[in-house]
This record gives structure tokens, C-alpha cells and sequence, in this order.
């Protein structure tokens, strides 16, 4: 078994982090020890933050506001509602031009039902995640970029609206990619600034994420200091080789 703490904690501190990552795993069965949320969120999304504070086990009644959400996650036990509320959103959305009926039916999906959706942080994980999430920035973003490219052998996919769809994307597609959110995440996520991105890992390839997370923020550092020292030199009249400007590195 995995283990996740040192997982996370590789994780966090090569990116230096605000929010801790942030495991989503769907499961058939209620989770051992872990409660549900206090009270429904006002969207899916909300949860992936309340999931960087603490672990909840949430159903499909949790997610009852937020039809959309509980379509791209493919939710066992939908309100009986559900399903007009979430053709409701749609004809708002489409009347407005926002989406369009191709776009739809392109959205990406959970590809199994499942009755339960655990949020919660990476270092109190007990199995393996289905996807983990980032809140990052974009100085962030480059190095999440460079290493997911090494790992997933080419650059990652980047998502508009749905941001809940971001999941569904990694899940099916087996590589993980970042999201740009969308007006309702970032309406009712505190997290998810307009400097901030979010960014979905899949949950096999989390050790080898982190593995080159750590060396790449290391390489980034030492390169960052060497591109600014050179900088700092050419600006004041000099003209050094990069040989020199390695050298005083140390």
C-alpha cells in the first residue's frame, strides 16, 4: 500500500502549495470512519474544498444542487428532480449561447455509476484516489506541466466549463490535465482565484507525479537563479558566457 502522507508531502512542498492536494475516490460502498457532509453544498465543487480540510463521504442527496455535477459524475440515487433540473440548466445555458448541444453530449462522464464520492486531503488517504486535484498558480503550473508531460509522455489536455468535468476527463482518458474552472466554480470556490488553475492527477500515476514534481522544482530553482543573475549582468553592461554564469552558481 501507497503511502499517501509522504505522497502529499512531496507533493506540497515541491510546488509549495496553499491548499493541500485533494483526493477524490468513488466508491460502491460507505467508507469506514469517515462521516458525510454536515449539509448539502450549494455545488459539487464545493466539496473539493471542504476535501482539503477534511475527509466526508458524500452521496448523490449531497450533491443535489449542483445537477450538473451529479450527471458528469454519474451518481447513483439522483433526486427524483434531477433530471429536470439538469435540462433546465442546459436550456439556460444553451439560451445564452454558453454551451451548445453538440458540447453537451461531448461532456466527458464518469463511465461507471457509483454511490458514494469521498472527498478529503491526499495524506489521509486509504486506498489509491481516483483523481487528486491541484489548486495551483501559474508558476505553479510549470512545473505540474513538465512533470506530467514526462510522466504521461506528452503535453496535458487544458478544460474549460464544466470544471467538474475535469474528473470524468482524467478518469477516462488515463492522463491527467488542468481545468481553467468556470464561472460557477470560481462563484463558489474561495480557492479558486483568477490567478489559480486547478489541475486533475491520475490516481495510478501519483508516486511518479510526485517523484519528478521534487526534481523538477529543484531544476526550476537553480535555472530561475541562473536566468536572473545573467539578467542582472547583461542589464549592467556585461557580456557573460554561460559557462560563467554556471560558475557562479557554486
Amino acid at each position: 500500500m501507497s503511502d499517501w502522507a509522504s505522497v502529499s508531502r512531496i507533493i506540497e512542498n515541491a510546488l509549495q502549495l496553499a491548499k493541500p492536494p485533494v483526493a477524490v475516490t468513488f466508491l460502491d460502498d460507505a467508507p469506514d470512519g469517515i462521516d458525510p457532509p454536515s449539509a448539502a453544498a450549494p455545488a459539487g465543487c464545493s466539496f473539493w474544498e471542504l476535501g482539503a480540510q477534511v475527509s466526508v463521504a458524500t452521496q448523490a442527496l449531497d450533491h443535489q444542487h449542483c445537477a450538473i455535477g451529479i450527471h458528469t459524475h454519474n451518481l447513483a440515487g439522483a433526486p427524483s428532480g434531477q433530471q429536470q433540473q439538469l435540462e433546465a440548466a442546459l436550456g439556460a445555458m444553451q439560451g445564452l449561447d454558453y454551451v451548445r448541444p453538440s458540447e453537451v453530449a461531448a461532456l466527458p462522464v464518469m463511465p461507471e455509476s457509483s454511490r458514494f464520492v469521498l472527498y478529503g486531503p491526499l495524506h489521509e488517504a486509504q486506498c489509491t484516489p481516483s483523481v487528486v486535484l491541484l489548486f495551483a498558480s501559474a508558476s505553479q503550473g510549470l512545473i505540474i506541466t513538465e512533470a506530467l508531460s514526462r510522466v504521461d509522455g506528452g503535453a496535458p489536455a487544458t478544460l474549460g466549463r464544466p470544471a467538474c468535468a475535469l474528473i470524468p476527463q482524467v478518469v477516462n482518458s488515463g492522463q491527467s490535465a488542468s481545468s481553467l474552472g468556470c464561472c460557477g466554480a470560481r462563484a463558489y470556490l474561495d480557492g479558486l482565484s483568477d490567478g489559480i488553475a486547478l489541475w486533475g492527477l491520475h490516481g495510478d500515476k501519483l508516486e511518479a507525479y510526485a517523484e519528478q514534481m521534487e526534481i523538477l522544482a529543484k531544476a526550476n530553482t537553480m535555472l530561475t537563479e541562473f536566468h536572473r543573475m545573467r539578467r542582472l549582468a547583461v542589464e549592467s553592461g556585461e557580456a557573460p558566457t554561460v559557462e560563467e554564469s554556471l560558475a557562479k552558481l557554486g
